[in-house]
């Protein structure tokens, strides 16, 4: 097999050099025809003038047939190389200067030969007159006519400046006489680095750098394995190098040295892209030179037999001009990232990969073209990306992750994304109303999560399950590794896991109980996921002044894989400076935990745009298996709806609750599942509820949510909904409910609500037993109405019995007070006792006026209030509190 490949590897390389001869010669032997045509044409008169007088008429008729016959042939001939012409010089590299733009080659494409002028022939078209140089030779000009000369020179960098990608010509100019005036129009480039000049008494160092030059790009680029640039680009589809070429307008006579250094690179630079345009300097006769020579008479190109050259009027400075400062605006612009297809596998080779033993896949390519590899394994387990705004962190993410899912079937892998910062970026990953595709492999995504820090906690919390789910299952098989679980039971679903957290600093930031927390799971996960596969990708702008991550040393060094992009800070070791002179779409890839030897550079294709992402998660989307779901999505910005809740649409009407009684679902828990928050109502002392804060919409939603689920829970007339709203800014929301539990229900308002409490509460001894619940918007507002006498009590009185003895007797309070004080007043004073209200959902309250009597501990709770967010504690089930999304009103 070894042979055979390398029989193949000769039969192309020979191939394509005898492809790339041919096109040159083409054109050379079009012209030869001609010019053997007409010297043809010439003789075939003279012989006929020999013919003697007698024959004239047949004579004269013969000359008219040769003379036709040639015409035609030339004019044949002129054709054919005005056609191989537009062939060899596509675009930029022969068209006139009227329009004239740069076209730039794609990197498989040969830059062709370049238009100097034309040729002019008696009777017929002109032909165009082509040298070649970029990835062919080098030029040397000469003559006479210095003007002449000039144009030429001129005209050979300004074409091959355009056959160049931005960036992918590099001139160097040695001009002793004019000190760099025969390239001043060129001089734009210089600010991108494109153009440099060597001074007088430079020329040997400048041809000591050529010869370099091509030594590196021999040893460390073509290696062996490819015989020039032009074959390793047709071959591989990329080029790494530029193109280099040195104009060298005269000067003093060269030393032995300097004519040594000289006919090496005339000799070998070809091959590797280092060309010469010289005048003033002898060049060695060597095939790879072509000779021009301009004198008053005209142009002659060695070579082309004796045809005069008519030379193209050289570009106008204003073109020369205008093309070198949009040349140099893309450079200074940053490169163009690569295609995005770069990183994927062929079509039938997608998801073949096994990740038993870690994640492979590519990120970039280095500048010698090669694939930078990223690795999640054993070592290195876990990844630190950093970059400052705009500088491709979203993207490079999107590039790794469409890298990884285009290898690694959903039974490989699986992901688990959030982004603290606003932004719904990573939304495409899950299913969408306007694309029902998903990303078969994504398990979560949480977007715009900045404000909800606790949502990052349950995430960290989930995978510290999984861990311990993992651990258990691999210390019963009596292994250690995911490699060695997956081996002794292949049955078990055992994908690796990646968890990719975008501005995690967001998560550790303040000195509370969730930084705290998240730490802490941070830095476990971190030390014990990589033995079961579990992989944690943090992002961040700049990690600088972090003190729950950086002050815990033992955690950072876990993250060994180190991602840099331009002007990072602190993502790499303390001295390593390297993505300070990054350009736009590159990083440093390091895997030594930032440490300057481990440095790869990698340039980065885009992908972050859908367009460039639609059509590969649309082919994997139709690649998953029949049973695969989309991934939850958290949206911090969005409401959720009580009907889309699985917990809603799974509730029974027909079904019994038991003595555990039905529950009330008050919103949706910040949670790695799409959880509702439940107050369940069994016949127990305290199952009320108390919504506290002075949020209207708020309060109705979450009355609104617990009303429903409760009456979706009872057939019709099976239960009782008392409905007494005393706000008349919650008017609109409490009719709403009212009128959805049609004849389940009773309107009450503040002149009725007394009757209420009082019938409630006096028919507790001895009513029938069916659920009765009062939904009570805004009770404070009827205190003075409450604190009249309705017989023996005050209302307030009845309602705090029906608060104490009610829920033995299935029935419940569900009601809004605008603050916690007025709470304690209808329950009898601040010193009040509040163990009939079992349940809270607190909204613009601070945590430090729940008190002890509502709340465990001292203090309260260690709670923000911030918009559409609850805070949900019940006495029997939970010891800390719960933040909630109350769920949208329905209209």
């Amino acid at each position: 097999m070894a042979d055979l490949r390398a029989q193949l590897t000769h039969r192309v390389r020979t191939m394509l050099s005898h492809a790339l001869g041919a096109a040159q010669a083409r054109q050379d032997a079009a012209r030869t025809d001609l010019d053997t045509g007409r010297h043809r044409l010439a003789r075939t008169r003279q012989a006929a003038e020999r013919v003697p007088h007698r024959v004239g008429v047949e004579r004269d008729q013969r000359l008219a047939e040769i003379d036709t016959q040639h015409a035609t042939r030339i004019v044949d001939l002129a054709h054919r190389a005005l056609r191989a012409a537009h062939r060899e010089a596509p675009g930029a590299a022969g068209a006139d200067w009227s329009g004239w733009q740069p076209t730039p080659v794609d990197r498989t494409e040969s830059p062709g030969v370049l238009r100097v002028g034309e040729i002019p022939l008696p009777g017929t078209v002109a032909v165009p007159a082509l040298v070649p140089l970029l990835d062919t030779g080098h030029v040397h000009v000469s003559g006479t006519d210095r003007e002449g000369c000039d144009t030429v020179v001129t005209t050979l960098l300004l074409r091959a400046l355009g056959r160049a990608r931005p960036g992918g010509l590099r001139l160097v100019g040695y001009d002793p006489e004019h000190l760099g005036g025969g390239l001043a129009g060129f001089a734009p480039l210089s600010t991108a680095g494109l153009l440099t000049f060597v001074g007088p008494g430079g020329l040997g160092r400048l041809l000591d750098d050529l010869v370099d030059q091509i030594r590196r790009i021999n040893e460390t680029v073509l290696a062996g394995e490819y015989g020039s640039l032009r074959e390793l680009a047709a071959a591989t589809g990329r080029r790494p190098e530029p193109w280099r070429v040195a104009v060298l307008l005269g000067g003093d006579e060269l030393n032995r040295h300097e004519r040594g250094q000289l006919d090496r690179v005339v000799r070998t630079g070809a091959a590797c892209g280092v060309h010469l345009v010289v005048r003033g300097i002898d060049l060695p006769d060597e095939p790879s030179v072509r000779r021009i020579v301009v004198d008053a008479d005209g142009a002659r190109i060695a070579g082309v037999a004796s045809l005069t050259v008519r030379l193209d009027p050289p570009p106008g400075a204003a073109l020369v001009n205008a093309t070198c400062r949009q040349v140099a605006a893309e450079v200074n612009a940053g490169p163009a990232p690569a295609p995005f297809t770069d990183l994927l596998p062929e079509a039938d080779q997608m998801w073949q990969e096994e990740s038993s033993e870690a994640l492979h896949a590519p990120i970039g390519e280095d500048p010698l073209g090669r694939p930078v590899l990223l690795t999640l394994g054993d070592y290195p387990p876990h990844a630190l990306i950093g970059g400052p705004s705009g500088t491709g962190k979203t993207n490079l993410i999107f590039a790794w992750i469409g890298a990884l899912a285009s290898r690694y079937s959903p039974a490989e892998l699986e992901f688990y994304l959030l982004d603290f910062k606003e932004g719904v970026s990573f939304a495409r990953f899950a299913q969408g109303r306007r694309d029902p595709s998903w990303l078969p492999h994504m398990r979560l995504v949480g977007i715009n999560v900045n404000t909800d820090r606790e949502f990052g906690l349950a995430l960290l919390r989930f995978l510290a399950e999984e861990l311990r789910r993992r651990a258990d299952a691999a210390k019963k098989h009596e292994v250690t590794k995911l490699a060695e679980l997956r081996a002794v039971d292949p049955t078990g679903h055992w994908p690796r896991i990646v968890a990719v957290v975008d501005e995690f600093q967001m998560l550790l930031a303040g000195r509370d109980v969730v930084a705290r927390e998240a730490a802490d799971l941070l830095e476990d996960l971190a030390r014990r996921g990589r033995s079961q596969g579990i992989h944690l990708v943090l992002a961040s702008q700049d990690v600088r002044g972090i003190e729950a991550l950086w002050g815990r040393p033992a955690l950072v060094a876990q993250f060994t894989l180190r991602i840099a992009l331009p002007k990072a800070l602190r993502i790499l070791a303390e001295r390593n400076d390297a993505a300070q002179s990054l350009p736009r779409y590159h990083a440093v890839v390091n895997a030594e935990s930032g440490m300057v030897e481990g440095n790869q550079i990698a340039r980065i294709p885009s992908a972050s745009d859908w367009g460039t992402w639609s059509e590969l998660q649309h082919r994997l989307w139709r690649m998953r298996p029949a049973d695969a779901a989309p991934a939850r999505l958290f949206d911090g910005d969005a409401i959720p709806r009580l009907a889309e809740a699985p917990d809603f649409r799974a509730l029974d009407p027909t079904g019994d609750p038991g003595s555990r009684g039905p529950v009330a679902l008050l919103g949706e828990i910040i949670d790695v599942q799409a959880r509702s928050a439940g107050l369940r109502l069994p016949r127990a002392p305290g199952r009320n509820l108390a919504v506290l804060g002075t949020r209207v919409d708020e309060a109705c939603a979450v009355l609104d949510a617990a009303a429903r689920s409760l009456a979706r829970q009872h057939r019709p007339g099976t239960a009782r909904f008392s409905i007494a709203c005393l706000d008349a800014d919650a008017d609109a929301p409490a009719r709403a409910l009212y009128e959805e539990l049609a004849d389940d229900a009773a309107w009450y308002d503040e002149e009725t609500v007394p009757e209420l409490v009082a019938e409630t509460a006096d028919g507790l001894g001895h009513g029938s037993g069916q659920p009765h619940y009062l939904l009570l918007y805004a009770v404070d507002a009827a205190s003075a109405q409450l604190g009249g006498r309705v017989g023996k009590r005050t209302g307030l009185e009845h309602l705090r019995r029906i608060l104490h003895d009610g829920p033995e007797r299935r029935t419940h309070v569900l009601a809004w007070w605008r603050g916690v004080a007025r709470m304690r007043a209808d329950l009898g004073g601040p010193a009040s006792r509040t163990d009939q209200i079992g349940a809270w959902v607190a909204l613009d309250v601070q945590g430090g006026e729940l008190s002890s009597s509502l709340y465990p501990g001292t203090g309260g709770p260690d709670w923000y209030p911030r918009p559409w967010r609850g805070l949900f504690f019940d006495r029997a089930v939970h010891r800390t509190g719960q933040v909630i999304v109350p769920y949208g009103l329905t209209r």
